[in-house]
């Protein structure tokens, strides 16, 4: 398993704005065709205007084919149309976790965390 950490950097006072467009026209179709959304967040201490979400993929190769189909659907290319001219900056890294991280290891219930 990998995890995707995104961090998208905004004008200033446009968070508010980028997440009222995400829930109303993002965040379901998102949610749905990747999979596995880890965590959304804002910042609050350290660099301002930022959103960090994680999303967890069972390899690259899986990462690869959902961001595809993401940005194949026209809803999601007319929201990002929506929101590109909030964002300063874009950044994505691919996290491994170690054997010893509590992410996708199995929890009490039998479920994958």
């Amino acid at each position: 398993m990998i995890v995707e950490e995104r961090i998208y950097t905004f004008h200033p006072g446009k968070v508010p704005l980028f997440m009222a467009a995400y829930d109303a026209h993002g965040r379901e179709l998102q949610c749905r065709i990747l999979g596995r959304m880890l965590g959304y967040f804002t910042s609050e201490f350290g660099e301002q205007n930022q959103t960090v979400h994680l999303w967890a993929y069972d390899s690259l190769a899986d990462r690869a084919e959902r961001r595809a189909r993401l940005v194949a659907e026209p809803e999601w290319r007319s929201f990002l149309a929506e929101i590109l001219p909030m964002l300063v900056r874009q950044e994505s890294r691919i996290l491994t976790p170690t054997h010893f991280s509590p992410i996708g290891l199995k929890a009490q219930d039998g479920e994958s965390v």
